[in-house]
This record gives structure tokens, C-alpha cells and sequence, in this order.
């Protein structure tokens, strides 16, 4: 919101400017005109980009429901040795810029853990770009199912260099709650017990906060 204010502030000191300058000609005013068009279509996709519909999660239990909005590309087996403690499956969402960008609790639980790694800013396309980039990993014991682990890693890309956690460690989390917001291109991690059943596929599109990941049975 300060860089909309700010830019605008500039935006509109030029119009002013080339609107009752005595020495400034039309085609200063006609420079003004276009940065005040450019300035509206940035503002407009600010606030597109920013969206923060409210999620109607499902309330059956035992379910993993997606913390963000985005593509499904990558479910595999990996090893995660600071929360799950070794090896666990792993269901790996890439947001573009033209996503919803706030992330939503998996499951209901706690946060058990909380780690901000710093990092590169590389192109978060890559699936592995969590061992190089900036990232935070939210580690979740869950009451449903009980004392089971969820993780998730949020992770900066090529142009989202900030990722701001809305949760602390020992915070208590509803099922679909917010937890963070990345700004723009990046990528969710959420990782499994190796007994969780996968009910997504590779291409699925998914939305954050609503879309079945996985269920324990």
C-alpha cells in the first residue's frame, strides 16, 4: 500500500505540475497523462494480486487440505529431517503471480515448529528451489488426526522476496486459517506421513484453503 500511495504522490505531482507550469508543454502533459494510465493498471493489479477470498473449508476429518492457490507439480518421496524427521511424501504446489498469495492451515493443530531459512531468490518453477532460495517451514502436530505431522515450507522466488508468517511457534491453527502471504511468484511445500493418501494428481490446479490434498484413513 505505501509503494501505490508513494507512486501515486509522484504521478499525480506530475500532472499537477505539467497541468499549471507556465514553461511545461504539451508534451509533458501528454508524459503525465500515460505514467497516470500506467499508474491506474498498477493499482488495479495490486489489489487483483492481493485478493483474499474467505475459504470454506471441508469438515470431514482426517482431511489435508491445500494451503495455497495454485499448481499442482511435483508429489514425491523426500526426505525432511528438521520436523517429519526423515522420509515423507511430499506434494509440492507452484503459485504464479497471477494467484491468490495467502496461505491457509492444512490442518487443525498447533505450530510446533518454526524455522526462517535465509536465502537466494532464484525461479521458484524449480521444484527444488527450497534448498537455495529464501523459505520458512511451518511444522504442524495436528489433532486431526491426532499426533500426526504436517509440514509446510513456504519459499521466495524469483520476484517474491518476502514472505510474511501471520503464525508464531505454539500457536494454535484452525483448519483453513491464514498463515502467511508470499508476495508474488513462489511455491508451497507440504509435506506427509508416508500413511496419508494422496487425492491429487500432477496438473491439478488447486485452491487454497478448500481443495483436498490428502486424507488419512
Amino acid at each position: 500500500m505505501k509503494i501505490i500511495a508513494l507512486s501515486g504522490a509522484c504521478v499525480l505531482g506530475l500532472l499537477l505540475a505539467a497541468l499549471v507550469g507556465k514553461y511545461l508543454g504539451t508534451f509533458v502533459l501528454q508524459i503525465g497523462w500515460v505514467f497516470g494510465v500506467l499508474w491506474v493498471l498498477f493499482v488495479g493489479f495490486t489489489f487483483y494480486f492481493f485478493r483474499d477470498p474467505e475459504p470454506l473449508p471441508p469438515g470431514a476429518p482426517g482431511l489435508v487440505i491445500a494451503p495455497g492457490h495454485g499448481k499442482v507439480d511435483t508429489i514425491d518421496t523426500t526426505t525432511e529431517p528438521e520436523f517429519m524427521g526423515g522420509e515423507c511424501q511430499r506434494i509440492s504446489i507452484f503459485l504464479s503471480v497471477f494467484d491468490v498469495h495467502v496461505q491457509n492451515a492444512p490442518v487443525m493443530g498447533r505450530i510446533a515448529f518454526f524455522k526462517h531459512s535465509p536465502g537466494q531468490y532464484l525461479n521458484a518453477i524449480n521444484a527444488d528451489c527450497a534448498k537455495f532460495n529464501e523459505n520458512v517451514l511451518l511444522g504442524i502436530e495436528s489433532v486431526d488426526p491426532r499426533d500426526t505431522k504436517v509440514g509446510v515450507r513456504l519459499i521466495a522466488g524469483l520476484i517474491a522476496r518476502r514472505i510474511v508468517p501471520f503464525v508464531a511457534q505454539n500457536d494454535p491453527v484452525r483448519r483453513g486459517e491464514r498463515i502467511s502471504l508470499i508476495q508474488f511468484g513462489s511455491r508451497v511445500d507440504v509435506y506427509l506421513p508416508k500413511n496419508a493418501k494422496v487425492k491429487v494428481k500432477l496438473g491439478d490446479r488447486v485452491v487454497g484453503g478448500l481443495t483436498v490434498l490428502a486424507a488419512f484413513e
